[in-house]
């Protein structure tokens, strides 16, 4: 699998140690940056191209996910699910790496790289690369309605009205 990686200078470290392990697990990684430590680094376009990397990858039939770290993971969130495309999940635990994957069919996960050991980062990427969708019609449908409102600002009506 194709992974897109991005970060923040809070997660340099983080992102480096873990290209060597997700490499070693036979995978393709795609470094977006930064290269070196900047503590007044911009990580929006960081995340905003690996992000990219996973939507034109998966446009062509390429198996691709994406990872993105910050200090609190919050921001490289936000950056990532502005790409049409991506469903970008905030994960601190295991249960919330496969519940990203299995009811969002996340293709990018963001981690607060000062929340965590290293040790836990791995194992919720691991987790969430390791995951698959479900598949079922009450998550396709939602993750539609969300796509719609992305592509052209419907949404459902309104019960309420």
């Amino acid at each position: 699998m194709r992974i897109h990686i991005a970060t923040d200078h809070a997660g340099l470290d983080f992102s480096n140690r873990l290209q060597e392990h997700l490499r070693s697990a036979g995978h393709d990684v795609i470094d977006h940056g930064p290269i070196e430590y900047d503590a007044l680094d911009d990580y929006p376009a960081f995340c905003i191209r690996a992000a990219q990397g996973v939507v034109a990858d998966q446009a062509t039939g390429v198996e691709a996910l994406g990872v993105v770290f910050g200090g609190s993971g919050n921001g490289e969130q936000m950056a990532a699910n502005k790409v049409e495309g991506i469903r970008a999940a905030l994960v601190w635990n295991l249960s919330t790496a496969q519940l990203a994957r299995e009811h969002n069919d996340a293709n990018v996960i963001s981690i607060g790289a000062r929340q965590h050991t290293f040790e836990e980062v791995t194992s919720f990427i691991d987790a969430f690369i390791g995951t698959a969708f479900t598949g079922e019609e009450r998550h396709v449908r939602r993750i539609g309605q969300i796509a719609a409102f992305e592509k052209d600002g419907s949404l459902l009506p309104d019960p309420r009205a």
